[in-house]
């Protein structure tokens, strides 16, 4: 039977990949190549760094691969808490994966616009980048969408690392914060056009990047220790 220890270690280090390739994929490579608001400078920008697009596109794949798996490990871990939260934990997470691989076909479209195919002839230059931009814009919808799920698992994994007794409660308690803070990005967003504008949307999501990072290091550095009786 494997210890508590050693599930936790194989957790954090699946929750290593989702962080680490989340981050290239959603944050670093968008950041080099895309200029909101110019067709023409993203357009340049992705076709002569192409290789760190399709790289970017297929650690989005891996990231998603990894939260696939992710839920399960930690169900493994925590199921003695309350079953009905684990269920309902990997329940929340695993209905962003089709979600969130789905919309990468965006970006991969987004390939096929830069390719010069002879049958894109028919649109100009000028329709071919815009549609570049539309399609990462798209994708960004897409994100928007994935980020309700990524944000509602993180309820139920923050109670049961909180009441487990086993992972530190603190950062439970920064999960569950988490979970509000992407449901409040997420509604402020859509239902206010210049939320985005005012700057606090970073502020707000800042207990779900320290609950996540933490717990994903915790659970790789320290473990978990094994239950009482109690539990």
């Amino acid at each position: 039977m494997k210890t508590n220890k050693k599930i936790a270690r194989q957790s954090g280090f699946l929750y290593l990949i989702v962080v680490l390739a989340g981050i290239f994929s959603i944050a670093y490579v968008p950041s080099k190549l895309i200029v909101w608001g110019d067709a023409s400078a993203t357009f340049n920008n992705i076709s002569e760094n192409e290789q760190l697009f399709r790289l970017g596109i297929y650690a989005g794949i891996v990231c998603y691969a990894a939260f696939a798996l992710l839920p399960f490990a930690l169900y493994n871990l925590l199921h003695l808490v309350n079953k009905k939260f684990a269920i309902t934990m990997v329940i929340l997470a695993l209905v962003s994966v089709p979600v969130s691989l789905y919309n990468l076909g965006n970006k991969i479209d987004v390939l096929t616009l830069i390719s010069k195919a002879d049958y894109l002839n028919v649109f100009s230059e000028g329709q071919i980048k815009a549609q570049v931009l539309l399609h990462l814009e798209y994708y960004n919808n897409g994100i928007e969408i994935a980020s309700v799920f990524w944000g509602l698992w993180l309820l139920p994994f923050g109670y049961l690392v909180f009441k487990s007794g086993i992972l530190p409660k603190l950062l439970g308690v920064f999960l569950m914060l988490g979970c509000i803070g992407d449901l409040i990005n997420f509604s402020g967003g859509f239902l206010f056009a210049g939320y985005r504008g005012l700057g606090i949307a970073s502020y707000v999501s800042l207990p779900a990047t320290i609950g996540e990072i933490g717990i994903c290091l915790w659970l790789l550095i320290a473990g978990a220790k094994e239950y009482t009786t109690n539990n």
